[in-house]
C-alpha cells in the first residue's frame, strides 16, 4: 500500500474541500478533523450549556435533579459544588484547544499555558468532586466508587502528563493528555446511559432506593399535605431508621421523589459503563495510530539529545525503559544527523549526556 501523501492532489471535489477546511487548522490526516469535531464538539456543547450553572442559587437551584438542591445548598457540598463547577466546565473547554495542531506548532505559549491552567483545573475539579461524592445522587456505594476512581483516574493521568512532557517525551504526553480528556469527558455520556437506565428501570417498578426523610419534605416543600399522606412513617415517632425511608424508582410518575429516585438508582452503574466505555475507546484509539506516536517519538529524540537527556528517546516513562519491550531506535535520518551522541564508540562506550538538574 502506497504510504499517505499530504501534499498529493486531492481525488476528487469533495476531498479537496475537506482539505481546505481541515489544513488551515493544522489536521494533515482526515480522520482527525471528523474526530476533534465530534468529541471537542460534544464536550465545548456540554460545558457552554453548563456555565449557567456557575449562577449557584439561581440557574443552578432550578436546574440540578430533584432533591440536589437540599444538599448542596449549605455547607461543606455547597463549598464542594462550586469548587467543582467553577473548575470543570472551563478546564473542559480550554481543553479542546490543546487538540488543535496549528496552536501547538504557531501558538506555543499559549498552549502551555493552557495546559498548566489545565492540570491546575482539573486538580482542584477532583477534589470539588470527591467533597460532594457522598450526597451526589444519594451517594450510593456504585456513585463514590465511580466518582473516586474517575479522580484517581484523572489524577494519575495528568501527573504522567506532566512528567512526560518536562522529560520532553512527547509521544507519551500525547498519550496521557488524550487519557485525561477521554476519562473527564465520561460525564456527558454518563447523562445518556442514565437516562436510559433510568427509564428502563422504571418499567419494571420494582427498584427502590433509600431517601432521607428531610429530603423528600424538602421536595414536597409547597406540598405538605401531600408529603404527609404519601411517606406517613417520615411523620411517625419510631416508623424510620436513622430518617431514612424506601422510595420506588419511577422516572414517569411526574413526582420529583420518583424522578430523583430512578436517576439515583442509575448513577453509580451508568458511571461504571461509560467510564470503561472511554477508557477502552481511547486505548483503542492511541493503538490505531501508532505512526503519529512514532513520528512525535522521534521529535522527543531530537529534543532530548539536544537538552542533554539520558537515554534520548527513552527519557521520560516508555516501555522500553520500565517494561520487557526491545529497546527504541531511533530512526536513521536522526541518527545521520547525530551520529556521535547515540552510539558506541571504538571500545564500545556509549557517548551519552547527563540530563539537566533542573526542568526548563
Amino acid at each position: 500500500m502506497a504510504a499517505y501523501d499530504p501534499g498529493k492532489e486531492a481525488p476528487n471535489g469533495f476531498v479537496r474541500f475537506w482539505r481546505k477546511v481541515y489544513r488551515p487548522l493544522g489536521f494533515a490526516k482526515g480522520y482527525n478533523f471528523p474526530l476533534w469535531i465530534i468529541f471537542a464538539g460534544a464536550m465545548i456543547g456540554f460545558c457552554l450549556a453548563r456555565f449557567q450553572y456557575l449562577d449557584i442559587n439561581g440557574k443552578f437551584a432550578q436546574g440540578v435533579a430533584p432533591g440536589e438542591w437540599f444538599w448542596y445548598r449549605a455547607g461543606i457540598y455547597r463549598v464542594g459544588i462550586i469548587l467543582h463547577l467553577a473548575t470543570v466546565l472551563p478546564a473542559g473547554f480550554l481543553s479542546c484547544f490543546q487538540f488543535i495542531p496549528v496552536i501547538r506548532h504557531k501558538l506555543l505559549i499559549f498552549h502551555r499555558i493552557n495546559g498548566y491552567t489545565f492540570i491546575i483545573l482539573m486538580t482542584l475539579g477532583n477534589i470539588g468532586a470527591l467533597m460532594v461524592a457522598r450526597r451526589a445522587y444519594d451517594g450510593t456505594l456504585a456513585t463514590q466508587t465511580v466518582i473516586g476512581t474517575t479522580a484517581i483516574m484523572i489524577t494519575i493521568s495528568l501527573a504522567m502528563a506532566y512528567y512526560n512532557i518536562k522529560r520532553l517525551q512527547i509521544d507519551q504526553h500525547r498519550a496521557w493528555m488524550l487519557r485525561t480528556v477521554f476519562y473527564a469527558g465520561f460525564i456527558i455520556t454518563l447523562r445518556i446511559i442514565m437516562i436510559i437506565s433510568a427509564l428502563i428501570i422504571s418499567q419494571q417498578g420494582e427498584n427502590y432506593i433509600s431517601m432521607s426523610c428531610d429530603e423528600i419534605s424538602f421536595m414536597y416543600k409547597n406540598q405538605q399535605a401531600s408529603y404527609k399522606a404519601l411517606y406517613p412513617q417520615c411523620n411517625t415517632p419510631n416508623m424510620t431508621r436513622e430518617g431514612q425511608t424506601s422510595v420506588l424508582a419511577n422516572f414517569n410518575d411526574g413526582s420529583a421523589v420518583g424522578v430523583k429516585a430512578a436517576l439515583s438508582i442509575s448513577f453509580g452503574s451508568a458511571g461504571w459503563i461509560a467510564l470503561w466505555l472511554h477508557a477502552i475507546g481511547v486505548e483503542i484509539y492511541l493503538a490505531l495510530t501508532p505512526a503519529e506516536s512514532e513520528r512525535l517519538r522521534a521529535v522527543s529524540y531530537e529534543r532530548q539529545l539536544e537538552a542533554g537527556f539520558d537515554h534520548p528517546g527513552s527519557a521520560g516513562l516508555t516501555v522500553d525503559r520500565w517494561g520487557d519491550a526491545p529497546k527504541w531506535q531511533p530512526p536513521a535520518r536522526n541518527m545521520e544527523m547525530h551520529p556521535l551522541k547515540n552510539s558506541p564508540n571504538v571500545s564500545g562506550e556509549v557517548h551519552t549526556e547527563s540530563s539537566p538538574s533542573s526542568f526548563h
